[in-house]
């Protein structure tokens, strides 16, 4: 077994159907919350009103934003300052989530979690802001969420793209958990069962959205997902996707899905375990190739000029990216390879010799 170092800053998981309306009052007493900031958007307002009745509320923040823009995190902080909050209850997305860990790397503000997607970034310490065309991201244990309250309940209304979208980002933290600077044995296993549950559960979901099984085994394998992901690290997709949302103003989700099967392409040669344990669990022979198809049957974007990439974008994409550090990528990464992957996933075409393996 090759030698490894395994760090996490572990959440406190409460896992359930109704356990959100059932136990958030008392996971914010653990904390010794009176006063919580409640982060969230308008259009989870109806679900933010009914979990928060019976709550001590300082404030409601709903101005979240795509890419967390710093003047965003400005407003919040500075309300949670005038309203005197003494934690952060997060209720929504990815977004939602990263708004309340920039407002806490600020404020040191404990947070509660309820996410309502499967973004996954609710049980890790990665942070993330955009100023002008620039994402800036970061880890401190300052923004791990003390709480996280998983109640599929609060998913089944999450529209069919949306869903999409956000399970293959789920996915994508599966996948380069296998690649990343931190990838080990146990983050192996944790990302191949994700890919698994998610792969399984993604097709029920779209079939089925209101499926009470399907949502849950979405959620637990978002939770897997970004387990894995908090513990291996980022890598060369999510640098990518980094550079796009924050010069393109590209979707997030979105964003993922359509970048990853590409990078996975890219990087298969140089990471075995790829092919050996994540192709099967997506009951595919190549990693790329599964993922593609999974998209598609899903109907999910495949392209990136599908969500707002043109061709004539590629030279400034090209060189955002450069500017990164991609040192610690399993193979070596340079303009050429960059291009490569960024062109292909413009117009939705995989490596000739993965197209022939996928077949």
């Amino acid at each position: 077994m090759r030698a490894f170092t395994y760090e996490t800053h572990a959440a406190r998981v409460v896992f359930g159907t109704g356990c959100a309306e059932r136990a958030l009052a008392e996971e914010l007493g653990r904390l010794g919350a009176r006063r919580a900031l409640i982060v969230t958007t308008p259009r989870t307002a109806p679900l933010v009103a009914e979990l928060a009745a019976p709550l001590s509320v300082a404030a409601v923040f709903d101005g979240v934003r795509p890419h967390v823009p710093v003047d965003t995190v400005d407003r919040a902080v500075a309300l949670a300052t005038r309203a005197g909050a003494d934690a952060l209850l997060s209720v929504g997305g990815g977004s939602t989530t990263g708004t309340a860990k920039a407002i806490a790397l600020r404020t040191s503000l404990p947070i509660v979690a309820v996410p309502t997607t499967y973004a996954g970034s609710e049980v890790t310490s990665v942070w993330g802001t955009t100023e002008g065309a620039r994402k800036t991201t970061g880890r401190s244990p300052l923004v791990v969420p003390r709480t996280v309250l998983y109640d599929p309940a609060l998913t089944t209304t999450l529209p069919a793209a949306m869903t999409a979208a956000s399970a293959m980002n789920a996915m994508a933290h599966c996948v380069e958990a296998f690649y990343a600077p931190g990838a080990n044995p146990v983050t192996d296993l944790v990302a191949a069962e994700g890919v698994r549950v998610i792969a399984g559960a993604l097709p029920a979901v779209m079939a089925d959205p209101a499926g009470e099984a399907g949502r849950t085994g979405l959620l637990y394998g978002a939770y897997l997902a970004g387990s894995a992901f908090a513990a291996a690290g980022s890598g060369l997709h999510h640098q990518i996707c980094h550079v796009l949302g924050g010069a393109f103003g590209l979707p997030h989700a979105e964003t993922h899905t359509v970048l990853l099967p590409h990078v996975a392409a890219f990087n298969e040669p140089a990471v075995p375990a790829l092919r050996a344990r994540l192709a099967p669990a997506l009951g595919a022979t190549d990693v790329a190739g599964g993922l593609t198809r999974l998209a598609a049957r899903i109907g999910a974007p495949v392209s990136l000029a599908q969500i707002g990439l043109t061709e004539d974008d590629l030279d400034t994409a090209v060189g955002l990216v450069l500017e990164k550090d991609l040192g610690g990528n399993p193979r070596p990464v340079g303009e050429a390879e960059v291009r490569g992957i960024l062109t292909g996933a413009v117009h939705g075409h995989l490596p000739a010799s993965t197209r022939r393996e996928s077949v």
